[in-house]
C-alpha cells in the first residue's frame, strides 16, 4: 500500500517522498488512519518500525486542513529522554518542511530562556521531556488552552521511570476534548490499565508479538566471568565487521571505566549518560553517526529512541534486568529491516535474568564461545592505583578523617583527624553537658 493511499495530504507526501520513503510500514498502515478519523489510540510495534512517523504524518495532516489558525501549541508530544526528543523534532521537521508550523523542544540539561521564548512566540508542535516542561508550565510559560493532540511517545518506559506522576500532573491542566495517542514497543498489563485515565475508548494497534525483538538481529549470549568481560570486548572488537558498536553499561561510573579502559588499548570510544552534560551527549551522538568513534559506550538512556543508521553491533555488557530493557537494546540495530548483531554477556550471577528473559521472548538464545580467548585468566590482583580518585586535584578538602595532618602526627581512631578535644578527658559523658536537659530535669 502507497503512502498517497492513507489519506495524507499532498505537501506531507511530497516531503515523505523526498525523505526517500516509498511504503508504510505495518504499523504505519494500521495507525494513520484511525488518527485521521480521530480516534484515541494505542500503538504497539517492534524497535525500528517507524512509529515516529506513525503518529507524525496523520497530525501534520490534521492541521494542514486547518490553515489560519492563531498561534499557539496544537501539538503536545512528550517522551522520557533528550535525546528522544531531538530525533522526533528532526522527524516532524522533515515532514513539516512545506508546512508553516513552527516546532520548539522542552528539555533539561540546557538553558530555559530560549525554550520560553519558543513557548512565548506561540510555537504549534511542543515536543517536551516530562520534568523540564512541569516547570515551565508552573512558571505559566507556555498556553495549551488550543491543544488537540497530546502524544506519549515510550509510555510504557515514562510510566516505569517514575515520570506517571509529573504526567498525571501535566495532563490535569491540558483541555479534555484532545486526542491522545501512545506508542511504545512494549506495553505490560499494568501500564496498559493506566491508558485509561488518559484516553477515551482507545483503539489498540498491535504489530507482532508484544515481547518480539526484531527479527533481523542475530542474538547470542557469551558465558563469561566478570573479570573477563573487558578483555572479552576487546578480543570481539579485533573483528573488522564490528565497525559501528553500542555497548550498554548498567552504571554510569561503569561505562566511562569500559571506555577508559578500551581507550588505553587504542580503541576510540564516546560516553553516554545523565551525567553527561548535554552537548556532551550531542557531540557523542554527533562523532558515533559520523565514524569519529568506532564504540559508543551508554546507559539505558540509549536504548529508547537513538535512531543512528548502520550500528552493526549491539553488546549488553551488563545484561539487562528487565526483559523489555532487552527489547529495547537490541533494538538499536537492525532498524528498517536492516540486519544486525546483538551479543550479551552472561556472568553466572545473571543466569536468572537470563532465563526470565527466554521466557519473556518464546525461545532461547544461542550460547556461543569466543574462538582464541583464553577464558582460563586468573582474578587481577587490586591494585588501588588503578582505581580513579575521587579528589583528582588534591586532597579531600571536607573535615574528617581525609583531612591532612601534620607529619609524624597520628590519625584518631575515630576518623576525626586528630586526638579527642581536652576538655572531654576524663570526663564521664553525663557531665559533658546536656544530659540533665534531655532528661526532663
Amino acid at each position: 500500500m502507497p503512502f498517497r493511499a492513507l489519506g495524507l495530504e499532498a505537501k506531507i507526501l511530497r516531503a515523505v517522498t523526498e525523505a526517500g520513503y516509498t511504503e508504510p510500514t505495518p504499523i504505519q498502515s494500521a495507525a494513520i488512519p484511525p488518527i485521521i478519523a480521530g480516534h484515541d489510540l494505542i500503538g504497539i510495534a517492534q524497535t525500528g518500525t517507524g512509529k515516529t512517523a506513525a503518529f507524525t504524518l496523520p497530525i501534520l495532516t490534521k492541521l494542514a486542513a486547518q490553515p489560519g489558525q492563531r498561534r499557539g501549541a496544537k501539538v503536545l508530544v512528550i517522551a522520557p529522554t533528550r535525546e528522544l526528543v531531538v530525533q522526533i523534532e528532526e522527524n516532524v521537521r522533515a515532514y513539516a518542511r512545506h508546512l508553516p508550523l513552527m516546532v520548539a523542544t522542552v528539555f533539561g540539561g540546557v538553558g530555559e530562556q530560549p525554550q520560553i521564548r519558543a513557548l512565548r512566540a506561540g510555537t504549534d508542535v511542543v515536543i517536551a521531556c516530562p520534568g523540564r516542561l512541569l516547570d515551565l508550565m508552573g512558571q505559566r510559560c507556555a498556553d495549551f488552552s488550543q491543544l488537540k493532540f497530546l502524544v506519549l511517545d515510550e509510555a510504557d518506559r515514562m510510566l516505569d521511570m517514575g515520570f506517571l506522576p509529573d504526567i498525571r500532573r501535566i495532563v490535569q491542566q491540558l483541555p479534555r476534548q484532545r486526542q491522545t495517542l501512545m506508542f511504545s514497543a512494549t506495553l505490560s498489563k499494568e501500564i496498559e490499565s493506566l491508558t485509561h485515565e488518559f484516553q477515551r475508548a482507545p483503539k489498540v494497534i498491535q504489530i507482532g508479538r508484544r515481547a518480539n525483538p526484531a527479527q533481523t538481529v542475530t542474538q547470542l549470549v557469551y558465558e563469561v566471568p566478570k573479570h573477563l568481560k573487558t578483555p572479552l570486548l576487546f578480543h570481539l572488537l579485533q573483528d573488522p565487521q564490528m565497525n559501528m558498536v553500542l555497548v550498554f553499561s548498567r552504571m554510569k561510573h561503569g561505562a566511562d571505566r569500559i571506555a577508559r579502559q578500551l581507550e588505553q588499548k587504542g580503541v576510540r570510544c564516546a560516553t553516554l549518560h545523565s551525567n553527561r552534560s548535554q552537548n556532551q551527549r550531542l557531540r557523542a551522538l554527533k562523532d558515533f553517526k559520523d565514524g569519529a568513534v568506532r564504540v559508543l559506550v551508554a546507559t539505558d538512556i540509549a536504548a529508547r529512541g537513538i535512531d543512528v543508521d548502520g550500528i552493526s553491533h549491539v553488546v549488553n555488557y551488563d545484561f539487562p534486568m528487565q526483559p523489555e530493557d532487552y527489547v529495547h537494546r537490541i533494538g538499536r540495530t537492525g532498524r528498517a529491516h536492516a540486519v544486525g548483531d546483538a551479543i550479551s554477556f552472561v556472568t553466572p550471577e545473571d543466569h536468572g535474568e537470563l532465563r526470565a528473559l527466554e521466557r519473556f521472548i518464546g525461545r532461547g538464545l544461542v550460547r556461543k564461545k569466543a574462538e582464541g580467548f583464553n577464558y582460563s585468566q586468573p582474578v587481577p590482583a587490586f591494585n588501588p592505583a588503578d582505581q580513579p580518585r575521587r579528589f583528582p586535584h588534591g586532597p579531600n578538602p571536607r573535615p574528617g578523617q581525609n583531612r591532612p595532618l601534620p607529619p609524624g602526627q597520628p590519625r584518631h581512631p575515630r576518623g576525626q583527624g586528630g586526638p579527642p578535644r581536652p576538655e572531654h578527658s576524663g570526663r564521664p559523658r553525663w557531665r559533658r553537658g546536656g544530659f540533665f536537659r534531655r532528661q526532663g530535669r
